[in-house]
């Protein structure tokens, strides 16, 4: 009988092992949901009817060398970490910054872009070069981003009023109008819209923070996919396609 037990149990771990390494097998060919937000140039917009940016190129890109599949579901950045949770996403690629309160809910990827936020006011405006200088003032912020969170932890203390947004253009054009006085947005993607369009606002100050953006998987979920990317993301660095995907969008 204990012989039997443990051909039994060694059955039974060979079977686990097997699981696993169908677990990593399966990532291979699988098409895999990635939640995106078109609204973020120079990392994710749509143009002809195509997605286009650092974040699609950086992932299509990862995809390609590690053997999987994607589709994207674009969607307000506020709802793609609830569509993950509710199952309806597998990844996440969006300009998303690395964050404790994230982690709780989402396993991040090796950091794939250093960021920053920055103040952008009117082109016209001298007044505004700092936090200090934002007392009295009503600031314009994009919903569920660390620019937003920034702000409302700093509003009360600062003196400031915060008007939040579902997307940049929006938030570009309240200050435009001079409907808000300042806006708070991550460098790389006010700079790139500046550099593409006059929209009559200029970057003010020196960043804010420090911000790395991350590609996030479900918490606990998708291990085997996060391993990979986290691979493909390594690859890419190390034979110049990275770089060359990022000088496309912003320059050498």
């Amino acid at each position: 009988m204990r012989k039997f037990g443990v051909l039994i149990v060694t059955f039974i771990m060979m079977l686990a092992l097997a699981a696993c390494g169908n677990e990593e097998e399966n990532v291979e060919g699988k098409t895999f949901k990635v939640g995106i937000d078109t609204t973020y140039p120079p990392f994710e917009f749509e143009e002809g009817g195509k997605y286009k940016g650092i974040d699609i190129e950086l992932m299509d890109a990862i995809a390609k060398d590690q053997g999987f599949k994607i589709e994207y579901s674009p969607m307000d950045f506020n709802g793609i970490i609830p569509a993950m949770q509710a199952g309806e996403m597998d990844v996440a690629i969006a300009g998303m910054s690395i964050t404790d309160e994230r982690k709780k809910v989402v396993d991040f990827s090796d950091p794939y872009f250093d960021a920053g936020l920055t103040l952008v006011v009117k082109k016209d405006n001298t007044d505004i070069k700092t936090i200090e200088d934002l007392k009295g003032k009503t600031v314009a912020v994009k919903k569920g981003t660390t620019g937003a969170k920034f702000a409302e932890e700093k509003a009360d203390k600062g003196g400031f009023k915060v008007v939040q947004f579902n997307d940049s253009p929006s938030m570009f054009q309240e200050v435009s109008n001079g409907n808000a006085d300042v806006l708070i947005e991550d460098y790389p993607v006010i700079a790139y819209a500046i550099a593409q369009k006059d929209l009559g606002l200029k970057i003010t100050g020196d960043r804010l923070n420090g911000d790395q953006y991350g590609i996030a998987v479900i918490k606990g979920e998708n291990q085997e996919l996060l391993k990979k990317i986290n691979t493909g993301l390594k690859e890419l660095k190390k034979n110049g396609k990275y770089e060359e995907i990022v000088n496309k969008y912003l320059g050498e």
